[in-house]
């Protein structure tokens, strides 16, 4: 069997290796935290994005932070839980700025929904600007992985060569699938339509057609989990479309760009999926912050480019 730093390795190099090592072992130590349900619940405090903390939220972070802190390769980290990067000093030939969310999908730890981890990496040059190379555009990453922690643990990573999936088995993760490829179009749509009533136009036209089949002449299922790992990943797997359009809440989108958008947004291209701002494609928005948010649309080509087109049309009436 081949193991996840065996794959990364041959294919990418000791170094990001390394990296890709860390991460997991941190992802183990996660795993091993949910299953036994220790730590469940909230903190009592709310983090950059005003969320409320969870317990794991703040262990996954810490995890994730001690893990690559030990690697001389990475100069900076820059994490959802915490207000700014940060940078380990001394460290003028490090390569690599990680940026992630430790524990996406935290609010629905205590009813046992699958929550994940998300990574998206950088490259800095020796000596040069650390905080500057964690605001690069999406086409910068040098990887970008998603760890599912679901019925199996799942680690699903791109370094520009292909999608590969890796199960957790006896201490490790483990290939069980290469060069995955997003169909075309799928037979699923996932959106929060709670929020229905306050996507701009031409949103809820978008929704109606999908579930009537106007819009692709086929009828979509709606499929929302509200765990953007889990969404993502039966779209990756079955095909269709995942929405987050921009709210009258929250008007410039709700995910963000750097820890939740762009890794999956790479992801998503690798497989041969797409993945748009609606007006932007993912990977070409340049962050002016390391908590910039966005509205996303990201799944099969067939969806996205006709929900883009859609958007575009409404933009210029």
């Amino acid at each position: 069997m081949t193991s996840l730093r065996q794959h990364v390795e041959q294919h990418h190099g000791a170094a990001l290796a390394d990296v890709f090592a860390a991460i997991a072992a941190a992802a183990i130590a996660i795993q091993s935290k949910l299953a036994m349900g220790d730590g469940y619940g909230a903190v009592g405090a709310v983090n950059v994005q005003g969320e409320q903390q969870q317990k794991l939220d703040v262990y996954s972070n810490d995890v994730l932070i001690a893990a690559l802190e030990q690697l001389p390769t990475v100069a900076a980290v820059v994490s959802e839980e915490d207000d700014a990067p940060i940078v380990f000093a001394g460290r003028p030939d490090a390569r690599y700025v990680c940026i992630f969310d430790p524990l996406d999908g935290s609010s629905n730890i205590d009813v046992n929904v699958n929550v994940g981890t998300i990574v998206s990496i950088q490259q800095v040059t020796p000596g040069g600007d650390t905080a500057a190379a964690a605001l690069q555009p999406g086409t910068a990453q040098v990887a970008a992985l998603y760890v599912n922690y679901g019925p199996s643990t799942m680690l699903v990573y791109t370094a520009g060569a292909g999608v590969h999936s890796f199960t957790l088995s006896d201490g490790d993760f483990y290939l069980s699938a290469e060069h995955i490829t997003m169909p075309a179009h799928g037979p699923y749509y996932s959106t929060n339509e709670g929020n229905v009533v306050d996507f701009p136009a031409p949103y809820p036209a978008v929704l109606a057609g999908l579930r009537d089949g106007t819009l692709l002449e086929r009828r979509y299922a709606s499929r929302y989990v509200g765990s953007f790992i889990a969404d993502f990943h039966r779209t990756l797997l079955k095909g269709g479309v995942f929405l987050y359009p921009p709210t009258r809440k929250t008007p410039g989108g709700k995910l963000r760009l750097l820890y939740e958008a762009n890794p999956l947004a790479m992801i998503a291209e690798q497989a041969g999926g797409m993945a748009t701002s609606g007006s932007d494609r993912i990977l070409d928005i340049a962050p002016t912050h390391p908590h910039v948010r966005t509205p996303l649309v990201i799944g099969s080509r067939d969806e996205v480019n006709a929900i883009a087109d859609m958007v575009l049309a409404a933009a210029r009436r």
